[in-house]
């Protein structure tokens, strides 16, 4: 379909953090898989707002910092990570490259970062498992009750150091995509049960969830449990109360409620509820080092990227999503040092312009 074979190098096709990125994926990708990732719901203003909302904000930076030796170096629930960004969970890679998760996760571990494995992903989670460094399992709380405590067992066998469940999404609303054919891998019959127009009633998300099963999916599973989808203050807090080892502020890249808050206009409140107690963690609309910085000092402890690493696997495999992480890194640090920090406990509200 045009896309590069695996082991493409990445620094020959210039992959990095930047705002084009997409248009880049779009001229490699076959059309429907691109509508299907790009897509936002309703009328797309939540998706197309993400990214300027982060630039819309302005810092302070500080002077005559020694920032000789700038470390961007973070530890996310005992894991060290060489930077604060992560690969969140994005579905259906082997849309985006033949490889699949498995060459994204190969390509997040290379970058010493760490993946947040889709529970729609297009490879088992043994196979991805087996490329990957540190990683985590995204969780749909599904109809069949069932299929979620399998999901679950698979991930923690198979060494996910993490869950996160996804709560944003109760029902999955008509999207820009809606009717168009997805490019799904026919040899891949989990791939199939999950994907869109082929699911299984049971495998669709369960609306009546509550805030038990935080517990209820770490009693489950014996790991900590990241809860993503949260905007609010006060639903951060009640998360935190019922067992929350972290709480992810996204409005599901504006795939789901459409005229959602921007994360990065919601991330402030939340970071102030809870910030203190658990990580707080951000994605939405992150396209460059500096987008970062700005995530830190807003009280993000670190962000998640999720189209950008499918763009990248598009148009390097591994080496691509390497290629991005590292550039992200690259950037942050330039950032950091410009703005009179050493090290990421040195970003705070202090360096924005006019507070949060």
């Amino acid at each position: 379909m045009g896309r590069p074979a695996a082991g493409t190098e990445a620094q020959d096709l210039g992959i990095g953090a930047a705002p084009d990125l997409a248009a880049r994926a779009k001229a490699v990708l076959p059309a429907a898989a691109y509508d299907f990732y790009a897509a936002g719901s309703d009328e797309e203003i939540s998706a197309h707002e993400a990214a300027a909302a982060w630039r819309g904000r302005r810092f302070l930076p500080r002077v005559l910092r020694d920032v000789s030796s700038v470390d961007t170096s973070v530890e996310l629930l005992g894991t060290r990570l060489t930077a604060p960004v992560l690969a969140g969970p994005t579905a259906f890679h082997r849309m985006a490259h033949d490889e699949g998760e498995t060459a994204t996760a190969a390509g997040v571990a290379a970058a010493g970062s760490l993946l947040v494995l889709s529970s729609r992903a297009t490879r088992h989670p043994e196979e991805v498992a087996a490329a990957a460094g540190p990683w985590w399992f995204q969780v749909y709380w599904l109809r069949d009750a069932e299929v979620t405590r399998s999901q679950v067992d698979r991930a923690v066998a198979a060494g996910a150091r993490a869950l996160v469940l996804t709560v944003d999404a109760p029902y999955v609303p008509p999207r820009a995509t809606s009717g168009l054919p997805l490019p799904l891998p026919e040899d891949d019959p989990l791939c199939r049960a999950v994907g869109v127009g082929t699911r299984l009633p049971g495998w669709e998300q369960d609306p009546s969830l509550g805030l038990d099963a935080i517990g209820r999916l770490h009693r489950m599973s014996g790991l900590p449990v990241l809860v993503k989808g949260v905007l609010r203050a006060d639903d951060a807090k009640a998360c935190v109360a019922a067992g929350a080892a972290g709480v992810i502020v996204s409005n599901h890249g504006g795939r789901q409620l459409d005229r959602a808050a921007s994360t990065a206009d919601a991330l402030p409140a939340v970071a102030a509820a809870v910030g203190a107690e658990v990580p707080v963690l951000v994605d939405g609309g992150v396209r460059t080092g500096t987008d970062v910085l700005m995530a830190l000092a807003l009280g993000a402890r670190a962000v998640l990227l999720g189209r950008p690493v499918v763009w990248a696997l598009a148009l390097g495999g591994a080496a691509g999503v390497t290629a991005l992480l590292d550039s992200y890194r690259t950037q942050l640090s330039t950032a950091m040092a410009l703005a009179g920090c050493a090290r990421p406990a040195d970003i705070d509200a202090d360096l924005l312009h006019g507070g949060s």
